[in-house]
C-alpha cells in the first residue's frame, strides 16, 4: 500500500503568505498540517509516500530532508527531544512536480508509474483527520473486505448541496453512483465524501483513459471513478473521528483552535482568551 499527498495547488486563499509559503507548511501548533498526513500514513502501515509538489514548493522537499547543522548543534548540547523534533519521518517521501496546474486528475496522472500496481491512499491536505484510529486505516480494512476502491465519506444531516454525494448499495458498502453538489432535495443520500480516497490500479487505467479523452482546460478525476462504479468496483467507508477542513483561513483557524483545546501547554491560553476577551 502506498501514500500519495496531492501538495501542488497555488493555496490562493491563504495569500499573501502562500506566495513563498507552500500552505501544506502552515502550522497547527508547532507541526505543519502535511505532518499530520503523513502521521496518519504511518499509524496506518504505509510507508512508501509520494507527494505532488510544483515548482514553488521546493521548502516541502527540505521539509522532509534532514538538517544536518542543526542536528550537529542539539547533539552537541545533548538535546534528545530536539534532534526528535526535527527527524525526518521513517519513510521513503519521495517527491513528483505537476509542472502545470491542470488540475487534480492531471496531478495525480504524474504519479502513475511511481504506484505501479499497488493500491494507495490518496490525500489531500485541505482535509485533516484527528482520531483513536486513522483514516486510512479505515479505508485500508474496507479495501481488504471488499478489494474495491474506498470512499470516504462522513454522514451530513444537513444540507449537501456543496458536496460530492454518494449514492449507497442497499448492503451499505458498495457504490451505485456519485452525484457531485446535487441540488437541495434531489440528493441519493446523506454520505459525502471527504478528502481521502484509495484506489486500486484500475483508477489510474482510467485516468489515463479520460485524459485522452479530455478536451482541454482543468482535468479532475470524476472520469475514471464513474467508470469504476460503473464497474461495480467502489465502495464506501463512513469514518470515525473528527474531520478538520483547513481549506480556508476560517476553517484553517477552526483546526487550530482545536488542536490548542487538546495541547496541555495550549489549552490554558485559550481558556484565558476567551475569558478575557471574549466574556465567556
Amino acid at each position: 500500500m502506498k501514500g500519495v499527498i496531492v501538495a501542488a495547488g497555488y493555496g490562493t486563499r491563504f495569500l499573501p503568505v502562500t506566495k513563498t509559503v507552500p500552505k501544506e507548511l502552515l502550522p497547527l501548533g508547532t507541526k505543519p498540517s502535511i505532518s499530520y498526513i503523513v502521521e496518519e500514513f504511518l499509524a496506518s502501515g504505509i510507508r512508501d509516500i509520494v507527494v505532488i509538489s510544483s515548482r514553488r514548493k521546493k521548502a516541502l522537499e527540505d521539509y522532509f530532508d534532514r538538517e544536518v547543522e542543526l542536528e550537529e548543534l542539539f547533539r552537541r548540547e545533548g538535546r534528545a527531544d530536539k534532534l526528535a523534533a526535527i527527524a525526518p519521518p521513517e519513510a521513503r517521501v519521495s517527491f513528483v512536480r505537476q509542472a502545470e496546474m491542470r488540475g487534480t486528475g492531471h496531478a495525480l496522472l504524474q504519479v502513475k508509474g511511481l504506484v505501479g500496481n499497488d493500491p494507495c491512499v490518496v490525500a489531500y491536505p485541505d482535509d485533516l483527520h484527528v482520531g483513536p484510529k486513522p483514516l486510512a486505516l479505515q479505508l485500508v480494512e474496507v479495501h481488504e473486505k471488499t478489494g474495491k476502491s474506498v470512499l470516504a465519506t462522513i454522514l451530513e444531516p444537513g444540507d449537501v448541496s456543496r458536496y460530492g454525494v454518494v449514492d449507497p448499495e442497499p448492503d451499505g458498502l458498495g457504490v451505485r453512483g456519485f452525484v457531485e453538489k446535487p441540488a437541495r432535495g434531489a440528493e441519493p443520500s446523506h454520505e459525502v465524501s471527504i478528502g481521502r480516497y484509495l484506489y486500486t490500479p484500475e483508477f489510474f487505467a482510467y485516468l489515463e483513459e479520460g485524459w485522452a479523452r479530455h478536451a482541454g482546460g482543468e482535468y479532475f478525476h470524476a472520469y475514471a471513478l464513474d467508470r469504476l462504479i460503473a464497474a461495480g468496483k467502489v465502495a464506501f467507508a463512513r469514518v470515525e473521528g473528527r474531520r478538520l477542513d483547513t481549506g480556508d483561513p476560517a476553517g484553517y483557524l477552526e483546526a487550530i483552535l482545536r488542536d490548542a483545546a487538546s495541547s496541555p501547554s495550549l489549552r490554558p491560553v485559550l481558556e484565558r482568551f476567551a475569558r478575557e476577551e471574549l466574556g465567556l
